[in-house]
């Protein structure tokens, strides 16, 4: 009796793996059909629906995944967080950081889209999710760019750059930038200037 007790301890574990794997690999189906429909219809418009229908679910099965729109966009936003933060740290100084950053942002629409999706302020897990990772590109910005980051101050720096990349890409992106007759080389060496550590 005690024997069979733990050899079914035992199993319960591996029993796990394999349903943990496989709700990663739906979640994984999943946030790469939103991106699909995302971007072919763009993220404002992305609803449940159709993005249970891009993955082939069921539309309520994305609900034991997401609770609602609002939480996908976080996971997207999140997902191209992690990006940002790779190609910052791959890019080296701030300039390159920058350029680097406002080339990736340029085409992530989700970024925009989960700013509404923080405004609704739900909180849960896809908002920390969020917030871990913005933590997590904003130090990789503060690394590549040589900015420090031992007190507030210089934290408020870090951020500031941030948010001037984030104006920088929405302008590039929509071709106010350009209509004004800026590049963004210019942008971002002008912010270095200003930041310059």
């Amino acid at each position: 009796m005690i024997r069979r007790m733990a050899e079914a301890a035992i199993r319960i574990p591996k029993e796990r793996r394999p349903r943990d794997a496989t709700r990663a690999a739906s979640r994984s189906a999943i946030l790469d059909a939103a991106r699909r429909v995302a971007a072919r219809d763009g993220a404002r418009e992305l609803s449940l629906r159709g993005v249970a229908a891009e993955a082939g679910f069921a539309p309520a099965a994305l609900y034991g995944y997401f609770r609602n729109k609002d939480e996908l966009l976080l996971a997207l936003a999140a997902d191209d967080l992690t990006a940002l933060a790779r190609v910052m740290r791959d890019a080296g100084g701030l300039s390159g950081a920058g350029l680097a950053a406002l080339d990736l942002l340029k085409g992530a629409e989700t970024m925009a889209a989960a700013s509404g999706a923080l405004n609704h302020g739900q909180g849960g897990d896809a908002e920390r999710l969020f917030n871990g990772r913005l933590i997590v590109a904003l130090k990789a910005l503060s690394q590549a760019s040589g900015l420090p980051t031992g007190s507030r101050e210089s934290q408020c720096d870090v951020v500031l750059v941030a948010a001037a990349l984030a104006g920088l890409a929405l302008f590039s992106r929509s071709g106010r930038l350009a209509a004004l007759g800026f590049t963004p080389e210019e942008m971002v060496a002008r912010v270095e200037s200003r930041f310059r550590a």
